[in-house]
């Protein structure tokens, strides 16, 4: 009985409220499978949306039996995770459909306040040639290096502190990105395809949300997962 009840602790996954599992021998211990939600296929389960138009989730977001996440694009909008986070590792694949024109895309992270187009948060872009940019939206505070940092006041979206990234590493249409996220205090790293493109300081640390975003281009989305990070 007691040798059972060990191996079920040790094989215990990531469940629909994204519980995180801890197994001592497993190299992906801790991490948390966000789409599909829990591992099971065609699962939205932990995520909901807001677009313009009062659309529904179903009208702009569907996954796959593969469990890839197709975004229409439109109406504008995005699909964000009913928990908060604050320090984690956020790992996704990313592409631009093939034969489709690639466009605007985002990850934003630590969102918080109403839902709106766009709410407070950091951004780590998606847009094509602009893949690894930092945009800290609605008045979220950062800092970067001065040669790559601007900021400005826009009449829509309020204060935007822009920190551009180091190299473009972004792959064609048809083909997987993949995005790390490493969000450690007010430090927030950003690899992509192996290579840290971005890193931003004096970030805010207040927990929030991660939203995925649908701005007016088609992308696909996958292997969305989570990993939190222990602080003191």
């Amino acid at each position: 009985m007691r040798i059972a009840l060990g191996i079920l602790v040790l094989s215990t996954w990531c469940a629909l409220s994204f519980a995180v599992a801890f197994a001592a021998d497993d190299s992906s211990a801790g991490v948390c499978q966000l789409i599909p939600a829990g591992g099971k296929a065609g699962s939205l389960d932990g995520w909901k949306s807001y677009h313009q138009d009062d659309a529904r989730t179903a009208t702009v977001w569907s996954l796959d039996d593969d469990g890839v996440l197709h975004c229409k694009g439109s109406p504008l909008g995005y699909l964000y995770t009913e928990k908060d986070y604050a320090n984690f590792v956020l790992e996704l694949d990313w592409r631009w459909p093939l034969g489709k024109e690639p466009g605007k895309g985002g990850v934003l992270i630590r969102t918080t306040g109403p839902d709106k187009i766009w709410p407070k948060s950091l951004e780590a872009q998606i847009n094509v040639g602009d893949a690894g940019d930092f945009w800290g939206l609605d008045g979220f505070q950062l800092d970067g290096p001065a040669d790559r940092k601007t900021s400005l006041e826009h009449p829509q979206f309020g204060k935007l502190i822009n920190v551009k990234k180091s190299a473009m590493v972004e792959r064609p249409a048809g083909q997987w990105n993949q995005y790390k996220i490493v969000a450690d205090g007010d430090t927030v790293t950003l690899e992509i395809n192996g290579q840290t493109v971005n890193r931003a300081t004096a970030c805010e640390t207040t927990p929030g949300k991660i939203l995925l975003t649908a701005e007016g281009t088609a992308i696909e989305f996958r292997n969305v997962r989570l990993r939190l990070l222990d602080k003191p």
